[in-house]
């Protein structure tokens, strides 16, 4: 035996069986013995009942009821708590229960009794149909397939011939769709990363709508602290968006490869490094749709890194050409830079390039490049002397004494070796030799003019 809901309500049953209760021609067979409703829908119990078939006995009276006084059932139709709200239906022995706008106050065990004129002719059927009234709790349950959503209203209770309804971003957008006998919930679908959101109702009890559902709105993004970024210092990016379901997060940074860097709602530097400085992004999304932040930038404030300095040009210098000194620092803000000449006082330069336009050699000597910003700075030393980037001046200065010195030398070295020549000659010419002549007078003055001719070479060779 079944029955439908009324056009003003719904019946909703978790169970469905016949159950007789009765002995020696009484008995009473109630269709369903529990049923779940939601609160404001219409409930209807049925059941048939037997008794001793006689022409002589009749059936008095019929009644639903829930409680006793002084051992007596309380009709429903008495009760002040559901006045208003009951009507009965007693036709060839098939009764029905009608009760409408359902409170969580009428959950209870609900029996039927029959009163004839038989001899203690009344009979109660029992244990009768226990009703659980509940709030509907509808929740709209999603699943993804490809680019397609499916979306699901599901009750708390399982709605038997339920009424289904649907709507989009608060408008009605489908009247009416039934739910199986075993399926408490109807499939909608919607395309992926739709801009709406979704919810359902009761037929009955439209004003009793799920939470809705929708895709994830556009992302908020924070940082903290706001104020000027340090380098070392700890810093959260914080992302937030309103969706149901909830949504998932993820972090990236922008020239970053796509690469995720975090997939919680905050993003945490725990010690900010230079290269940390860039944009950042957070991607939200859920089953219904995915959107991006807006951009969010970082920008690391640090003292100048260890400057670089070179020399222009780097080939051979002449004397008297330009050189010019650079030098450059990493650094955020941009570092100032000054030039300074060893045991100098006064800078030579203000910038990162310091020119010399004519070089000479008192040019030479150490030249220090300092970089700063208001977070600190640093220094690095160039030493320059003559011909930096080119040895020809030094060389041939090298050369030219070398040479001289080299010619000193042999001059003195040719002057030892005469002088010790002539003076071992002039020795050897005083010393007495004895010679045997003939008693030729003329000899004598020859030998003697000889000598003398010798002595005044070897001096001339001296000079």
């Amino acid at each position: 035996m079944s029955f439908t809901a009324a056009a003003s309500g719904l019946v909703v049953f978790l169970l469905s069986v016949q159950v007789i209760q009765g002995q020696s021609g009484w008995g009473v067979t109630y269709t369903s013995t529990e049923i779940c409703a939601v609160t404001g829908s219409t409930v209807v119990m049925s059941c048939s009942y037997r008794y001793p078939s006689s022409r002589t006995y009749y059936v008095e009276r019929t009644f639903w009821f829930t409680k006793e006084k002084d051992g007596e059932p309380v009709d429903l139709r008495s009760d002040s708590q559901y006045a208003g709200r009951v009507q009965y239906s007693d036709s060839n022995n098939f009764c029905t229960l009608r009760i409408r706008d359902v409170r969580e106050s009428d959950s209870a065990d609900y029996k039927f009794s029959i009163i004839t004129t038989h001899p203690g002719g009344s009979f109660t059927g029992s244990p009768g149909v226990t009703l659980s009234v509940t709030d509907p709790d509808l929740q709209v349950q999603v699943s993804r397939s490809g680019n397609w959503v499916h979306l699901k209203c599901h009750s708390s209770c399982v709605l038997r011939d339920g009424r289904y309804l649907w709507y989009k971003n608060g408008q009605k957008i489908q009247s009416e769709t039934s739910s199986s006998y075993y399926y408490s919930y109807y499939y909608y679908s919607v395309n992926f990363n739709a801009p709406d959101d979704y919810s359902c109702a009761v037929r009955g009890n439209e004003n009793r709508r799920s939470p809705s559902v929708y895709g994830p709105k556009l992302p908020s993004v924070s940082v903290s602290p706001s104020a000027e970024i340090e380098e070392g210092r700890s810093v959260t990016l914080s992302c937030s968006s309103d969706a149901n379901p909830a949504a998932n997060y993820t972090w990236y940074k922008e020239n970053g490869n796509l690469k995720p860097l975090s997939e919680d709602p905050q993003l945490v530097f725990s010690s900010l490094r230079s290269s940390d400085s860039g944009q950042y992004q957070c991607t939200v999304y859920n089953k219904l749709g995915m959107k991006t932040s807006k951009s969010i930038s970082i920008d690391v404030k640090y003292g100048p890194k260890l400057p670089s300095v070179s020399v222009s040009p780097s080939a051979e210098i002449e004397e008297g050409s330009s050189v010019t000194l650079s030098c450059s620092s990493d650094a955020n803000p941009a570092a100032n830079y000054t030039w300074y000449k060893e045991d100098e006082d006064s800078p030579k330069e203000s910038g990162q390039n310091f020119t010399i336009t004519d070089f000479r050699s008192e040019h030479s000597g150490n030249y220090c490049c300092v970089a700063q910003n208001s977070r600190g700075r640093r220094d690095s030393t160039l030493q320059l002397t003559v011909g930096a980037g080119n040895s020809r001046i030094t060389m041939t200065i090298i050369r030219s004494t070398l040479v001289v010195l080299l010619l000193i030398y042999v001059i003195l070295l040719n002057l030892w070796t005469r002088k010790k020549k002539a003076l071992s000659s002039t020795t050897e010419a005083h010393d007495p030799v004895e010679i045997e002549l003939d008693s030729c007078p003329e000899y004598e003055n020859v030998s003697d003019t000889a000598a003398q001719t010798e002595d005044t070479e070897e001096q001339e060779d001296l000079v």
